[in-house]
């Protein structure tokens, strides 16, 4: 493996944990949030609760990987051969160590993968074995369990190790992993949609390319890039997200990297999450649908207006953090206009960006009314002939597992407890209420039941 990302992890984690350990002992009374009714109604919206130090959204510059915004991770991470845009295999290392890679560091990762990228034929047969009309996300899932076989932190665990070496086998088991995402997606693409054909990964591309590859599209040099580029803008987003924070909590059981991924991945399946991308696609070919084609400015802003006061939200727009345009949004936006600027749908999106937001200004309806990068993404598939809409999150989910395998193994390194919020009911909340104020009503609770 690649051991200089080992040996740099270690002393992060080390240094991190004496870092964390003197802040509890000197100010582990400080307060961070304080928490109101309302938060805990709307699914603790906006309450400072994690400390992630892969990622972090900042409302006015967008995600900041380990502290780099788009714009300079785009530029600082070593990029792969002949390409304008950076390996993952350096994003990796990168969301690992807290460090810029080198080229021949980015490539040790990149080979580590390499190594690694066999998927024991019973995973095939379990993706095999389902019915033709499953859900792409269902399969990728049951193919993250199906590989637990292969856990090297559950088998040691069995024969008992210390906690110190939790998160060097939680490393191997995310390295592997990661390894076999780009096989296991493309093999259920072409299951579904390629009539079975298999494609074994190439040993000379790097992860990124090597999907391509293997859903035969590496004939096309500007859709190896977007994927290049597609596979480092979604790859991680602080760890409160829905994909994230679900496996932080299975992953503080001690349950391994395979049933952490699965259930992010899960949680990332989920149409107020991960499948926004295909929703906003969907949403894109109704309106060209709706007007026989691409429709005038004016047009679109009454078909909006009319759409936003029939109390139908429009995909893409809003964010529950940012409050600007979303960098990833406008990295895409860059490649298409470089490469197909004439395209239908990307015209289409870029008319949205024109409208929208002045329409949902106007109106007040949201606070940021600016797009997410989820208002483009699907557009781009669409462009190059990835027109199953139901596999856009499974693009997603291979990406944001970088993220997610990085954040399990410093939660491991860090030697994080197992999660446990308290909850109360609603009638001792109401009971709360009621001794602090009096001009309170009585409990609901208290009301007989017809």
């Amino acid at each position: 493996m690649s051991h200089r990302m080992k040996e740099r992890l270690a002393y992060h984690l080390n240094e991190q944990r004496q870092r964390l350990d003197y802040l509890k002992k000197h100010y582990g009374q400080f307060k961070i949030s304080e928490v109101t009714l309302e938060q805990i109604i709307s699914g603790i919206r906006g309450v400072t609760l994690l400390i992630t130090d892969t990622s972090y959204v900042d409302p006015h510059q967008g995600i900041r990987i380990r502290d780099f915004t788009i714009p300079e991770l785009l530029r600082v991470l070593p990029k792969a051969r002949n390409s304008a845009f950076p390996l993952a295999g350096g994003l990796y290392y990168l969301l690992m160590t807290g460090e810029v890679p080198d080229e021949t560091e980015a490539w040790e990762v990149e080979e580590t993968w390499k190594e690694r990228m066999a998927v024991p034929e019973h995973v095939f047969r379990v993706i095999d074995a389902m019915p033709h009309q499953t859900h792409p996300m269902t399969l990728l899932s049951q193919a993250i369990l199906a590989l637990q076989t292969e856990s090297i932190f559950a088998r040691r665990y069995e024969e008992g190790i210390s906690k110190p070496a939790f998160w060097g086998y939680y490393l191997e088991d995310s390295l592997n992993l990661t390894a076999k995402l780009p096989v296991l997606a493309a093999y259920i693409y072409n299951r579904k949609y390629r009539q079975g054909e298999h494609i074994p990964p190439h040993p000379d591309l790097d992860w990124s390319a090597n999907f391509a590859y293997m859903i035969g599209r590496s004939d096309d040099p500007i859709f190896v890039e977007l994927m290049r580029l597609y596979f480092v803008l979604h790859s991680d987003h602080e760890g409160g997200n829905v994909t994230a924070y679900s496996a932080n909590v299975v992953s503080s059981s001690l349950a391994d990297i395979y049933f952490t991924a699965s259930a992010g991945i899960n949680g990332l399946a989920g149409p107020l999450h991960g499948l926004a991308n295909q929703e906003c696609t969907r949403w894109l070919l109704r309106v060209l649908h709706h007007f026989g084609g691409l429709p005038s400015e004016e047009q679109l802003e009454t078909y909006v207006r009319e759409q936003v006061e029939r109390g139908m939200t429009i995909p893409g727009y809003g964010h529950a953090v940012l409050r600007t345009v979303d960098p990833r949004f406008t990295a895409l936006a860059d490649l298409a206009e470089t490469y197909f600027p004439q395209d239908t749908l990307y015209r289409l999106v870029k008319r949205v960006y024109a409208v929208v937001p002045r329409v949902l200004a106007s109106l007040g309806k949201v606070k940021n009314p600016w797009p997410n990068v989820d208002a483009i993404s699907g557009a781009l598939l669409y462009h190059f002939g990835v027109r199953q809409l139901d596999f856009y999150t499974v693009l997603f989910g291979i990406s944001r597992m970088l993220g997610v395998t990085a954040q399990t193994v410093w939660s491991r390194g860090l030697y994080k407890p197992l999660e446990r919020p308290k909850s109360i009911t609603s009638q001792m909340l109401e009971a709360m209420i009621a001794q602090a104020d009096e001009t309170a009503p009585a409990p609901l609770a208290s009301t007989p039941v017809a």
